[in-house]
């Protein structure tokens, strides 16, 4: 079911910056993504795109700017704290734990919230109350599991997370990012090395996302996938936002055409 107040910002960028040396990866942006939506970043290479994710996971600060998601200002720089408030990523390249199974690597995810810090962990290990750690692994396990049928995966479940195909790696790092309980998902390149087959599956995979009333925002190259899911894209070039817009807006806009003039991307 989609949010009870979609349509309200879910996130609201304020004038921020990022610069590194004299490189502005992000200059004076300003940008907000409404709840409930599916909203695109797109942008030549070196945009600023990845760098937006990581400022807004708190991995890198930003030189100056705000802020505000589901209504706070966020201010806390730790990228655990950021995972708490509700805010989840995937990243261009896979990172998974390939020792672990499918349904080890799901309930990672779900520590955060069984686990708010190590001091929690540690208190509950020593007082060692009776039945408590076995309810609430069998409760992290019974989320994993509905998770991985949710995302397609359930009957890898005993899998090492090595042995999956790329696509199905792609689909577990979502379902990891999911067992986060996100608000907002950050979806850097889901599709990359994805055959057409496999690009189509995650398309509803990810408006199925959304259905669920998960906020995302989508970077991709493969501008079917964007043009077909999203309901808002924001264009970046050199760091600076020249569009933003519904897709069949963003398709013959001249300035978004002209920044891609040379890349390999049909609009």
């Amino acid at each position: 079911m989609r949010d009870a107040v979609a349509g309200s910002p879910c996130l609201t960028i304020e004038g921020l910056t990022k610069r590194f040396g004299g490189f502005y990866a992000l200059n004076d942006l300003a940008m907000e993504v409404t709840r409930g939506h599916i909203h695109a970043l797109i942008g030549p290479n070196g945009a600023g795109k990845t760098t937006l994710f990581n400022l807004l996971t708190g991995v890198l600060p930003a030189e100056r700017g705000r802020i505000v998601f589901d209504g706070e200002v966020v201010d806390d720089a730790r990228p655990s704290r950021r995972t708490l408030k509700g805010i989840a990523r995937t990243f261009q390249n896979i990172r998974l734990f390939p020792h672990l199974t499918v349904l080890e690597t799901v309930m990672i995810g779900e520590h955060c919230r069984a686990y708010h810090s190590v001091w929690t962990a540690l208190r509950d290990a020593v007082l060692q109350v009776p039945f408590r750690e076995a309810d609430k692994e069998r409760r992290m396990q019974a989320g994993a599991v509905e998770l991985l049928e949710f995302i397609g995966l359930a009957d890898q479940r005993t899998a090492k997370a090595s042995d999956l195909s790329y696509g199905e790696q792609r689909k577990l790092e979502l379902a990891r990012a999911l067992a986060t309980q996100p608000k907002l998902l950050l979806l850097d390149e889901p599709a990359a090395g994805m055959n057409p087959r496999e690009t189509e599956e995650l398309d509803g995979i990810i408006t199925r996302i959304r259905d669920r009333g998960v906020t995302i925002i989508l970077v991709e190259h493969d501008m079917r996938l964007v043009m077909d899911i999203s309901d808002c894209v924001t264009v970046l070039n050199f760091g600076i936002k020249i569009a933003s817009g519904p897709p069949e807006q963003i398709q013959g806009d001249p300035a978004v055409i002209e920044a891609y003039l040379g890349e390999d991307v049909q609009l």
